[in-house]
């Protein structure tokens, strides 16, 4: 599906981007709509919009992304959002950056891999649960509508360096799951405002330590 004029304007809203890095977005898109009938990559109900709902909803992370960022670790990435989109928009940006997907499902990392492949990004994919893979020593991590926030704190802490960065895409319920996470962690945290979604909400969080 090829993005109609108001996507293509709402991402370029969201971070400009290059006509070839809107070729390989919607040769990604194209990717998930074929492997989407036999895996359950997002939800079916989701794919009419999904461009706002998945692409666009993931690229509002990359502003946040200092261009020396050299590695990502993305948990949980399911069909690759976060990850795969702040791949490709990294692809010509910082072409140096590695991105490792982290995900369970051995069917979803079947079509990371292949996306992967066929777009050449520089992606690793790991095919473990999170609290199991080796530690990534990333400069940032990036997850979506994944777990609660004191969970996701666990995720970064295995997964970051000590000095490293999450962004997390939280939803309605973010500032109580903040709350509750702060009497098990310290960490310096900034909101940043959801350009897709009214109620939901960017976590950048650093100097990140449990207590």
């Amino acid at each position: 599906m090829t993005p109609s004029d108001r996507d293509f304007e709402a991402l370029q809203q969201v971070v400009g981007v290059s006509r070839e890095t809107m070729d390989d977005l919607t040769q990604f898109v194209m990717l998930l709509q074929k492997w989407n009938r036999a895996i359950n990559l997002v939800s079916p109900n989701s794919l009419p919009a999904v461009w706002e709902r998945h692409i666009i909803d993931s690229a509002q992370l990359f502003p946040f992304i200092p261009p020396s960022t050299r590695s990502i670790a993305d948990v949980g990435t399911g069909g690759g959002f976060p990850g795969l989109v702040l791949a490709i928009l990294s692809r010509r940006d910082a072409p140096e950056r590695r991105v490792t997907l982290i995900e369970s499902d051995k069917r979803k990392c079947a079509f990371l891999l292949t996306a992967s492949s066929q777009l050449e990004l520089n992606v690793k994919v790991v095919a473990e649960r999170i609290e199991h893979a080796d530690p990534c020593a990333a400069d940032m991590l990036t997850s979506r509508a994944l777990a609660p926030l004191s969970q996701l704190l666990g995720y970064a802490e295995r997964h970051l360096k000590s000095d490293g960065t999450a962004l997390l895409l939280k939803g309605r319920t973010a500032e109580a799951e903040v709350e509750e996470a702060l009497a098990s962690w310290s960490l310096d945290l900034k909101r940043r405002e959801s350009k897709t979604t009214d109620d939901a909400v960017i976590l950048e969080i650093t100097n990140l330590r449990s207590r």
